[in-house]
């Protein structure tokens, strides 16, 4: 479990970073997309070049989930869940490619500790 010195600074960060969301979040959608390449075709219908109009909406949108999840940790996957059920369900992109359930089995192995 975090402490709760460690809980603020998580949402110190954060918070910091709220005025560049939108840089951050390209920046690691765009390496996203270099790293894997097959997650360029749930981008199709948007402009993913460098700077975009598109890309930097979609970058920040992604640091401001972050942002908020970060202000209650504990409950990151109660916050993070409708995101999760919207790429899911309505996008439908395969639910494998969400990390937050690797970080969901993290959190129940360290509680049950």
């Amino acid at each position: 479990m975090l402490s709760k010195k460690e809980k603020e600074l998580i949402i110190e960060i954060w918070e910091k970073l709220t005025p560049v969301a939108a840089d951050i979040g390209s920046d690691a959608l765009l390496r996203m997309f270099a790293s894997y390449p097959g997650t360029k075709t749930y981008f199709s219908h948007l402009d993913i070049s460098a700077r975009s109009r598109h890309l930097l909406f979609h970058g920040k949108k992604i640091v401001q989930a972050i942002t908020e999840g970060a202000k209650d940790i504990s409950q990151l996957t109660v916050t993070l869940a409708p995101l999760q059920t919207l790429h899911a369900y309505q996008l439908r992109i395969d639910p494998t490619n969400f990390k937050v359930q690797v970080l969901q089995s993290h959190l129940r192995l360290e509680r049950s500790m």
